[in-house]
């Protein structure tokens, strides 16, 4: 009786580890969720010094029906009344499972595979560019958070364009969406002192 426990135990563990790899994941290789910016994402701009390079992303199993992927990168916490939207990045192929740091979204060869985006747009972001905008919260705020979302898509290509505003690619992608994930990554700049 003992051994046909044991055998039941060690089976459903082994299932519920399977099935918990099988899962639906987002992460980046630059930070933990939660954790901090590195310099290197951070603007180089409005008084911020960073590089301003987009971080690495990564994915695996995305849910049943995905058609394509993308990618936001929102602050909530900017002094706008509508937060700022840092990136935009839509009609990433199915076959895609990471974004490069500094992603230019040009063919590359993977071992002797080329890997094409094909229709991969960027679109415009609050700074008013079609490209990755990095943290730039103002001096001496608590450092804001910084949501990256990944939104598996029943769409293979949605009506968007590189001039497609923050607002309008969320609420398009919000319409088209099987499931998302998040991570958050933290940044801050302290006040200067005061003059004397």
């Amino acid at each position: 009786m003992r051994t046909i426990i044991l055998a039941f135990v060690l089976v459903s563990t082994s299932v519920f580890a399977q099935e918990n790899n099988n899962k639906f994941s987002f992460g980046s290789t630059a930070f933990s969720d939660g954790g901090t910016m590195p310099m290197s994402q951070v603007f180089n701009s409005f008084g911020c010094t960073g590089k301003n390079i987009s971080p690495e992303l990564i994915w695996t199993n995305p849910p049943s029906g995905t058609k394509s992927f993308a990618v936001t990168v929102y602050d909530p916490d900017a002094p706008t009344g509508s937060g700022w939207w840092h990136w935009t990045v839509f009609n990433i192929p199915l076959k895609i499972r990471s974004l490069r740091e500094g992603e230019n979204f040009k063919p590359f060869k993977k071992g002797e595979e080329l890997i094409s985006y094909e229709n991969t747009t960027q679109g415009r972001t609050d700074f008013g560019k079609s490209a990755y905008g990095g943290p730039c919260p103002p001096e001496g705020d608590q450092p804001h958070h910084y949501i990256f979302t990944l939104y598996a898509l029943k769409e293979a290509k949605l009506p968007l364009t590189k001039d497609s505003s923050g607002a309008m690619v969320g609420y398009t992608l919000n319409q088209n969406t099987i499931e998302k994930l998040t991570v958050t990554a933290l940044f801050g700049r302290a006040a200067k002192p005061a003059k004397k």
